[in-house]
């Protein structure tokens, strides 16, 4: 299993569009990718318009190629990206304990 976290930050006052808008994503066009397993959704406390998306996959190469390679990615752009300050940072992790 690969946890991909995202870190997001989007436009000021811009919160409540962006939740509904990111729970669209997940549910109609993430969650149909091959190797999703679940998504979990984190605001920041001291910093509203921040957010942490974790998404955990069967493998690296289910997010990275076959989700952001495929036809799949620019449906969850056109959701998610008009929402975006500037572009997610984006880095994968393995479990290790």
């Amino acid at each position: 299993m690969i946890l991909e976290i995202a870190d997001i930050r989007i436009h000021p006052g811009q919160q409540a569009a962006f939740e509904a808008a990111i729970e669209l994503g997940l549910d109609t066009v993430a969650s149909k990718a091959k190797g999703f397993i679940k998504a979990q959704v984190h605001q920041g406390i001291e910093s509203p318009e921040r957010y942490v998306l974790q998404i955990q996959w069967a493998t690296l190469e289910d997010h990275t190629e076959g989700f952001r390679g495929g036809p799949l990615f620019p449906a969850w752009r056109a959701i998610v990206g008009p929402f975006f300050a500037e572009p997610p940072k984006v880095e994968h992790f393995t479990a290790r304990l």
